[in-house]
């Protein structure tokens, strides 16, 4: 009886539990659908976000920025404003303006307005996570084609590094063959000195991939200052290339011994009847006798010893 009791008693407390687990889940329900409106808003509008509050992607492909580039950048954002807005996503949220933001595309631009020292500067917020934040950051900055040969085969190297890619793939991401981005990807057998140079002296990534035909590291480092002191274009560097190739095979390979060929055995014969007759009239007694077998003949020429 106790324990019927004690159940009776226990019914208005479930009862209460329930509704407070049911207004739970339409408290939850109602966030949810507060924050889809909220994203609705927010996603592909323009915002001004707070430039404080914007970072670099990690894997922006871009190691080096023209501090030159940078301040004509800004000198046309100070006379015209910002014509394309930076392309960002949400790291860390407390509402749309207490949030933090990850640069997809425009780290440039935010560079630039920091310099100008705008607090504010136009934005687009993107739904994507990190891995696609990557991906689409690599893909633009190639796809704008501002980046010097390395750092392109360096991005595209990332896709596949990052993503386990295959080069079909990539070359489908970014709307190429899969030659073009095999021929990228090849640069980056070069080694880092060869890269600066290059770089340095304006070549270009033919000039790069045929360098790639020189084994030797120190080999293609003295060739790549021939090219830039004889200002040779691709193809005189390729047929540069081919002269010395020709000349090191040529250097390396063992000569062979002389051989004589024999079209008249009678030459041979003659050239021994000369010789006799030569030690003959030095007035060396000398004999010689040649006989015909059946298979060969058998010369014998007899010197005597000199005493």
């Amino acid at each position: 009886m106790n324990t019927i009791n004690s159940i009776f008693k226990k019914i208005p407390e479930m009862q209460l539990e329930n509704e407070r687990e049911k207004l739970r889940k339409s408290w939850q329900q109602l966030e949810e659908r507060e924050r889809e409106f909220r994203e609705a808003e927010e996603f592909g509008r323009i915002h001004m976000l707070m430039t404080e509050r914007i970072f670099p992607n990690p894997n922006q492909p871009r190691r080096k920025f023209d501090d030159e580039t940078i301040i004509r950048l800004a000198d046309s954002i100070r006379r015209y404003g910002i014509l394309q807005p930076l392309t960002v996503r949400r790291i860390e949220s407390e509402g749309v303006f207490g949030s933090l933001f990850e640069i997809v595309a425009g780290e440039r631009r935010l560079r630039a307005a920091k310099l100008l020292g705008l607090q504010e500067i136009p934005c687009i917020i993107l739904k994507v996570d990190s891995k696609k934040s990557a991906e689409l950051a690599i893909i633009e900055n190639i796809q704008r084609e501002n980046l010097n040969l390395f750092e392109q085969a360096s991005a595209i190297a990332s896709l596949i590094d990052m993503y386990g890619l295959t080069q079909e793939e990539v070359a489908r991401q970014l709307s190429t063959s899969q030659s073009f981005v095999a021929n990228k990807l090849r640069i980056l057998r070069l080694t880092v000195p060869e890269r600066e140079k290059i770089l340095k002296y304006g070549l270009t990534e033919r000039h790069a991939r045929a360098l790639l035909r020189i084994s030797s590291a120190e080999d293609r480092l003295r060739i790549i200052e021939y090219i830039s002191v004889h200002s040779l274009n691709v193809a005189a560097t390729e047929a540069y290339i081919d002269r010395f190739l020709t000349e090191n095979a040529s250097a390396r390979k063992p000569r062979s011994p002389r051989k004589i060929v024999l079209k008249d055995i009678r030459i041979f014969y003659n050239s021994v009847d000369r010789a006799i007759s030569v030690i003959k009239q030095a007035g060396i007694k000398v004999e010689s006798e040649r006989i015909d077998e059946e298979n060969a003949t058998v010369l014998t020429i007899r010197v005597p010893n000199i005493r």
